[in-house]
This record gives C-alpha cells, sequence and structure tokens, in this order.
C-alpha cells in the first residue's frame, strides 16, 4: 500500500472514531435528560425557589388537603425549624382603614404588626407568621406588606365587612377558621392561633411550656389560679396546639358540632365539649394560661415586667377595639421609655392599663 492509500486508510478510521464518540455522547445526553424533570433542567434550585418570592399567588379551597399543594408552600415557607407557624386571619374590616367610620386610618392589623415591632423578641416572629385572608381585599393588603400570605376561599359565603360578635356571618367566619385549622394539623405542622386584637408585647414561646405531652396551650377571660382546671373560661383568641393524632381528633369533633350548635360560636361549643369530659376521654393534656402573662379586656395582667401579650377580648366592635388597643401600646411604650431610663428608680408597681372605655361602650351601642 503506497504512502496515499495509507493516509485515506488511517483518515476514514479517524473520522469513524469521532462519529462513533459522538453517538456515544448524544445517548448519553439524552439518558440524562430523560431522567431529569423539566423544572430541575431549566431552574437548578426550582424546589426552592418559593423560599425567595414569598408573595406568589396562594389559593386553595377550603377543605381540601392534597399531598402538596399552595397551601403546603405558605406553611413551609412561614414555619420554624420544628415545624410550628403562627396563625392570624383576617377579613377586609381588620386591615381597610375605609371600613372604619373615623380618620385615624389606623387598622387591626396596623396594630398587631406594631405590637410586634414594639415588643420584647418579637420582631424576628414576625417571619414565622402566616396570615389568612378570608377576602380579596385582605389578600392584596395583606401582600402589599410583603407579609407570608394565604388566600382562605369558601365557596358561597361573604366573609369580606365587619362581623359584629355573634352575628351570622361572625359565626360562619369562626367555624370556617376551626376547618382551617384542622387541615394545618393534618399537614403535620403544630401552630399558635391568634387573633389580631392580640398584642405580642413578648416573645410568647418563652412563657408556653415546652413539655410535649401537653397538646393544648389556650387563653382565658378568667383564670381561676390553677393552670389543669376545666372550670376556666376559655378563649380561642389565643392558643397553642401540637399536632398529633389526638389533636387533630379534638378539631374533627368539635367541626363535626357546626351543625347541631344554633347560635353558638365555636368557642362556646368547644367549652360545652370541654366541661362534658372530651379532653380527657382523647387522653388530651391542656393547660389553661394566666392572665397575668395572656392577659386580656376581661381581666387584665396586674404586672407590666410579665405580660406577655394583651388581647381585646369582652369587646363588640372593630372600631371600639381600635380605639383601647392604641391606648395599650401607648401604655405598653411610656412603659418601655421609662423602665429603660430607670425613669422609676426600678419601681414599675404602679403602672396600670387605661381603662377601656370604647370597649365598655361597645355593648351599649354600635361603636
Amino acid at each position: 500500500m503506497d504512502i496515499f492509500s495509507q493516509g485515506v486508510s488511517s483518515g476514514t478510521a479517524s473520522q469513524v472514531t469521532i462519529a462513533a464518540l459522538l453517538l456515544t455522547g448524544l445517548v448519553y445526553i439524552f439518558l440524562v435528560s430523560s431522567s431529569s424533570s423539566p423544572a430541575s433542567l431549566l431552574h437548578p434550585n426550582a424546589a426552592y425557589s418559593y423560599s425567595s418570592c414569598k408573595q406568589k399567588s396562594l389559593r386553595k379551597q377550603v377543605g381540601a388537603a392534597p399531598a402538596a399543594d399552595e397551601l403546603d408552600m405558605a406553611l413551609r415557607a412561614a414555619a420554624t425549624v420544628n415545624q410550628t407557624v403562627i396563625i392570624a386571619m383576617v377579613n377586609r374590616a381588620y386591615v381597610d382603614p375605609g371600613e372604619r367610620p373615623d380618620d385615624s386610618n389606623r387598622t387591626m392589623l396596623d396594630l398587631f404588626l406594631e405590637s410586634f415591632w414594639l415588643g420584647e423578641d418579637t420582631r424576628g416572629l414576625l417571619d414565622h407568621v402566616l396570615v389568612v385572608a378570608v377576602d380579596q381585599t385582605a389578600y392584596e393588603m395583606c401582600r402589599f406588606r410583603r407579609l407570608n400570605c394565604y388566600r382562605m376561599e369558601t365557596q358561597g359565603v361573604d366573609f369580606g365587612g365587619e362581623k359584629l360578635y355573634m352575628a351570622e356571618q361572625f359565626i360562619k367566619m369562626m367555624w370556617a377558621r376551626t376547618l382551617f385549622l384542622t387541615n394545618v394539623l393534618k399537614r403535620g405542622y403544630s401552630f399558635i392561633f391568634t387573633d389580631t386584637d392580640v398584642m405580642w408585647l413578648r416573645n410568647p414561646f418563652t412563657r408556653l411550656s415546652k413539655n410535649e405531652s401537653e397538646d393544648l396551650q389556650i387563653s382565658t377571660d378568667h383564670f381561676n389560679g390553677n393552670p389543669w382546671s376545666e372550670a376556666n373560661d376559655i378563649n380561642t383568641g389565643f392558643y397553642f396546639v401540637r399536632t398529633n393524632n389526638r389533636t387533630i381528633s379534638l378539631l374533627e369533633t368539635w367541626y363535626s358540632m357546626k351543625d347541631n350548635s344554633t347560635g353558638m360560636k365555636e368557642q362556646d361549643v368547644l367549652l360545652h365539649l370541654m366541661r362534658g369530659g372530651i379532653f380527657s376521654r382523647l387522653g388530651l393534656g391542656v393547660r389553661f394560661l394566666d392572665t397575668l402573662y395572656f392577659s386580656g379586656f376581661c381581666q387584665d395582667s396586674r404586672d407590666f415586667a410579665a405580660v406577655t401579650t394583651v388581647h381585646a377580648n369582652c369587646c363588640r366592635s372593630i372600631n371600639a377595639k381600635v380605639h383601647d388597643l392604641s391606648a395599650v401600646l401607648r401604655d405598653w411604650k411610656r412603659y418601655r421609655f421609662d423602665s429603660s431610663s430607670n425613669r422609676t428608680g426600678g419601681d414599675i408597681r404602679w403602672y396600670a392599663w387605661s381603662p377601656h372605655h370604647g370597649c365598655v361602650n361597645s355593648w351599649r351601642r354600635n361603636l
């Protein structure tokens, strides 16, 4: 074979080799592509993209519980490392200053958020608050404030305007809340539920029991001195629930009473169940919270150095609550200023809350 023939043969062999390598590479790319999801190829961090975009539109019908959906993403974004979420529920009347008859432009949500700013060791807790909006205006106002937001929809019910205490729509909204919270427990999350008329003046986790045998820790309108006594008057405006089979059974039983409790709000039904012995039948460990720490307008905390939350309970209307809670925050700011500057010489026993005139009068007329 001459030199020219050898060159052609070696060239052909080289081309065959290159072609074989190219073919092998194409087969490898095809196999890798087939085993990867399109989302992972387009965005290497697609599985975690929600955590950097909390304002994604979140919508889910109440009661539905698929394996993974928008509610799961919202809960995951707000949860602590031990799967605990702080849940607050709002409607238009609680977020829109146009709903109120005066010109202060302060809403219940404004006061709620301000309490986290003014409280001791509370600012960081806002990252773990999930605001559940029951109408579109409330949802948009939540997003505007860049909070963790979830839009809860209930077909055939308008939860937008103010729901006066014990009015029919008020009672329906409370039952919708109970169903939603049952759903949260079933998804494996413990939670603090808090009304937005609760001012967070200190971090409540430091006052709540860490004993995992205590399944439910619930606030009281009037505390009788015994944290284990079922004679306490419970209030469902603030409570902590650990997720487990016992608490899921409790909330399922509680919600099942909805259609057999005409004229009763969900808090009254839970009180009735408690007095009927449901806690012991389910093996629940329940602690009733002392109003010295978890106080309200029904029974004020006597100690500014100990108070953790203040609830505008024993009050009928939003306008009255905004008026009296504004006074609570003024009292708290004065106490914090005087304490930090030692203006009292260390003696804070003389501090007292401003009278709750708005809420007292709200029972006499619609304020």
